[in-house]
Parts: structure tokens; C-alpha cells; sequence
């Protein structure tokens, strides 16, 4: 069965997620969108893999998305400085969804 991947990745590893889909014998279609909190400029693909692949193909987007954390201070809701606590949060990374294809044609 054809499995269609969509990947929201952002713009900065994007470039690397394909070159590594086209060496690896995959195509990707992709177009840029923007999203999130921040609004940043990210990168969606449309891959469509056979299902003996897909592993492959997530391995790629994995390698190359990794969440980056932040760490800092945190702040109470009254405004006062808790001190060196520290506090993490992802950004980044790559969402990625997958769905059966029942039809695949190409022209």
C-alpha cells in the first residue's frame, strides 16, 4: 500500500530533509507556509512512499528535525523572578502526519 506523507518542517533543515529524500530515490513536493506561535517560515513536503519505505523516509525527517530546547529562568504569575529554575521548551522540529493513499496516479 502507497502511504502519503505530509511534513511541516522548518525552513532552515528543509533544504537538507531533501537533498537526503532525493538521494535516498524518494521525490518530494513541498511549498513553503508559515505557522506556529512565532510564525516562522517553514517548508511542507508531500511524499508519497510505498509502505515497505516509510521507515526510511521517517528516519530522514527525524535525522535532520531534531527539537532544540531553550533553558532559562522562570517568572511567576505576579511578575517576581523565581531564580535560576530552569525551564525548557521545543522548538523546532518537524510534524509530520501519514495517511493510506487509495489511489495514486502520476501524469
Amino acid at each position: 500500500m502507497t502511504k502519503m506523507v505530509m511534513a511541516v518542517v522548518p525552513r532552515d533543515p528543509a533544504r537538507r530533509v531533501l537533498e537526503e529524500l532525493v538521494a535516498a530515490g524518494h521525490t518530494a513536493t513541498f511549498s513553503e507556509c508559515r505557522g506556529g506561535v512565532l510564525r516562522q517560515a517553514q517548508l511542507q513536503f508531500f511524499i508519497a512512499v510505498k509502505e515497505e519505505d516509510l521507515a526510511k523516509v521517517l528516519d530522514i525527517i527525524r535525522s535532520n528535525c531534531r527539537t532544540e530546547v531553550q533553558v532559562g529562568s522562570s517568572v511567576s504569575k505576579d511578575g517576581l523572578s523565581l531564580g535560576p529554575i530552569p525551564v525548557t521548551a521545543d522548538l523546532g522540529g518537524a510534524v509530520v502526519f501519514i495517511w493510506d493513499l487509495d489511489h495514486f496516479e502520476t501524469y
